[in-house]
């Protein structure tokens, strides 16, 4: 590959102080902000503190919402926001037409934002079907030895988040059109790091908080509803925002509105907005294909570096199930290997008995390498 297929990492440290004084591979639990991020929010809270904002973040909804359609190759009608994943999913969960006896399916690796709010609707009688994962995550093969009449939605992480196991969304979402069954996906552990199509992936409905791979502020995230379902949505709450003609405020005309904002409810969390939006237009203007070699490529030399030293890798190896987050074994303590990185200034996760590494854009080779070296003099 040439250097023009990557970004250009040496330009986007310039961006994150955080690379003066640690190596960050923790972004699939939260993510620095970059300088530009922090700078359009300083922004915004200095116009808020002396009032000088006039019609300057009028426009700010439709422009986060016009980038985040850029994003997923959605419409900007079909965007929502929201404060949280677990608020999105619980939001399209609440307002699905579901009925008791029916079921939704999910497998054994998700996060429990996208198990609780399933689960949750069994005071209604519908089933939340929990199936064994099918080499780290869920397959059609599963799906299809799980599913009957009644299976109604089929949700699934993009990227599971404790071995990073990258799910086939074109393959589950073409199964889900065919038989009729609404297609769920939560996308936190993707969004920002590899590529997403809604369309092309036939993709129902999408939840995503910003802190993580999008590197935006905490508190800010957003869903998608295909424009084609949005009306068989019964919004579980309604807002001043909400509705039609909102404006005129003592009408009380209960008219939702036609598309995904009408699950928005009253005063937004600008200053999370703004951040999000500073924080997909970097990424935008990055590439996110680009981001997407490069972090592969990380991840690549990452594996062959551990295997090499004789970890184990609880991560699904074929390449079409690879994403940026990489999980491995170590002898002995994941506590203490765990937290010698950190002494190291190597910020990682430990997920059960997992080191979860997990880079970014902007990080290095030697970066990556930087965990089997501090481990390799550690479990000497």
């Amino acid at each position: 590959m040439t250097d023009k297929q990557f970004p250009d990492v040496t330009a986007l440290r310039e961006l994150f102080p955080v690379t003066k004084n640690n190596t960050y591979l923790n972004h699939a639990a939260i993510a620095p902000l970059s300088s530009p991020v922090r700078s359009a929010m300083d922004a915004y809270l200095t116009d808020r503190t002396t009032w000088r904002s006039g019609e300057k973040y009028d426009h700010l909804a439709d422009e986060l919402r016009d980038a985040l359609a850029q994003l997923t190759n959605s419409r900007p009608e079909e965007i929502g926001f929201v404060q949280n994943t677990s608020a999105g999913i619980n939001i399209i969960a609440s307002a699905l037409p579901l009925e008791a006896g029916e079921n939704v399916i999910f497998c054994d690796m998700e996060f429990p934002s996208n198990v609780y709010p399933w689960m949750n609707l069994e005071r209604r009688g519908v089933e939340a079907r929990c199936i064994a994962n099918d080499g780290g995550g869920l397959t059609v093969s599963a799906l299809e030895a799980h599913a009957d009449e009644q299976t109604q939605v089929v949700a699934v992480s993009s990227v599971e988040f404790l071995n990073g196991f990258r799910t086939d969304l074109p393959a589950l979402g073409t199964w889900c059109r065919e038989n009729d069954v609404y297609f769920l996906v939560d996308g936190i552990q993707s969004l920002g790091a590899l590529p997403m199509d809604v369309q092309a992936s036939h993709i129902d409905f999408l939840s995503c908080g910003g802190p993580k791979w999008l590197m935006g502020p905490a508190g800010q995230g957003f869903i998608y509803c295909r424009r084609e379902l949005i009306d068989r949505l019964q919004p579980a709450f309604a807002g001043c925002i909400s509705v039609a003609g909102w404006e005129n405020w003592r009408e009380y005309d209960l008219t939702f509105l036609p598309g995904a904002n009408r699950f928005e409810l009253g005063c937004a969390n600008f200053v999370g907005q703004v951040g999000l939006l500073a924080a997909v237009r970097l990424l935008l203007d990055v590439g996110i294909e680009k981001i997407e070699r490069w972090l592969l490529h990380l991840t690549g030399l990452l594996i062959d570096d551990l295997q090499q030293r004789g970890y184990e890798i609880a991560s699904n190896l074929t390449l079409q199930h690879r994403s940026a987050i990489v999980s491995f074994s170590v002898p002995g303590s994941p506590d203490s290997a765990h937290e010698q990185l950190a002494a190291a200034g190597i910020i990682t996760s430990k997920r059960e008995h997992f080191i979860r590494v997990s880079p970014h854009c902007y990080n290095t080779e030697d970066e990556v390498l930087r965990v089997g070296d501090v481990l390799g003099n550690f479990h000497r």
